[in-house]
């Protein structure tokens, strides 16, 4: 069963595999990847314009691809988080098709050796989240937002559709609004090497005054959310959803928006960002599938000793309380 090779490792607003409080210290630079928009579906439905028939063997070829550049890196990334849009058929309208692409992403992905962080996009919670979608987005990958330390950095995790249209979702919006105060008096209190938020939707594209369309925020919410994470001492944050690369500054915080997996609608290819992790700043370059580098150099290499592939993961499941983990072998 492909549920028995793939674990849901966001509960309780925390990620499983980084929850210890050692991971609050910083020991060393590491690094991660982020990609965004696997988006199983819509290269021949929306790209190639099939209607009806359509599939996702390509997205399922890219993101294979991915894994095993991802899986020869040495050393480890702690994770790799996929800043939403997992799959494309919206769960409202389209629940068979996104019951068969969930499978076959499920299959894909528990390949992957190292921690999978998945981000909600509009695609995945629908373009008007309710708390019907939510829930299946829940049950299928974990929470819609949640916060983990790794190596001393802070990151958060948001669900951005509540920003874009929570009219069906205003209890649900309202109480993380709630939770995001707390992480970021976290941040203000404990002050981490870094502080980082992951989401799907970019608050801009390139400037933080330009006007508001498909692609970014409403102007107004946007420089308010901006200044909140700003004062709090963000100074990243990663997103998807446009399907090609862009990103700017508001102030020193730094907005990235990375491309997608799957289809683009640009010319960046089908790729993926390497962050590394750096005692005074965040660097990240994006790679286009099979181009990445197998050998990361990092200013300070781990010295403990390679890991067998064989002893990278080991899993154990809870049916009975309907919970699963990961304990892993490399990062914790």
């Amino acid at each position: 069963m492909v549920e028995e090779n793939f674990a849901v490792l966001a509960k309780d607003r925390k990620f499983l595999p980084y929850y210890s409080d050692s991971q609050k210290e910083w020991k060393e630079p590491f690094f991660f990847i982020q990609a965004a928009d696997t988006q199983f579906g819509m290269q021949e439905k929306y790209v190639e314009g099939k209607s009806s028939n359509y599939g996702w063997e390509q997205e399922m070829a890219w993101c294979r691809q991915m894994i095993a550049d991802v899986n020869a890196m040495w050393p480890k990334p702690k994770f790799l988080v996929v800043c939403g849009d997992i799959l494309d058929a919206m769960p409202d309208s389209e629940p068979e098709a996104r019951r068969r692409q969930e499978v076959d992403f499920k299959r894909v992905f528990a390949g992957l050796d190292i921690p999978l962080v998945c981000v909600c996009g509009n695609h995945d919670v629908g373009n008007t989240p309710t708390p019907s979608t939510v829930a299946q987005w829940k049950t299928s990958f974990g929470d819609d937002y949640f916060s983990f330390w790794c190596g001393g950095v802070f990151f958060i995790v948001l669900n951005s559709q509540y920003y874009e249209d929570a009219s069906q979702a205003e209890a649900l919006a309202a109480e993380q609004e709630r939770w995001l105060e707390e992480q970021l008096e976290v941040v203000r209190r404990e002050k981490p090497q870094h502080a980082v938020v992951f989401q799907h939707i970019p608050w801009f594209l390139s400037s933080p005054e330009e006007e508001k369309e498909y692609f970014n925020m409403e102007i107004g919410l946007r420089t308010a959310m901006l200044e909140k994470f700003h004062s709090a001492g963000v100074r990243y944050i990663f997103c998807g959803h446009y399907h090609r690369n862009a990103g700017g500054f508001y102030k020193d915080l730094e907005e990235v928006v990375t491309s997608a997996v799957g289809a683009q609608l640009g010319d960046a290819g089908q790729g993926y960002r390497l962050v590394r992790v750096l005692e005074d700043r965040l660097s990240h370059h994006y790679y286009r599938l099979g181009t990445a580098p197998t050998h990361i150099h990092l200013p300070k290499p781990s010295k403990a000793e390679p890991v067998s592939k064989s002893l990278a993961r080991t899993w154990s499941f809870s049916r009975a309380a309907d919970t699963a983990s990961r304990s892993w072998s490399i990062g914790l």
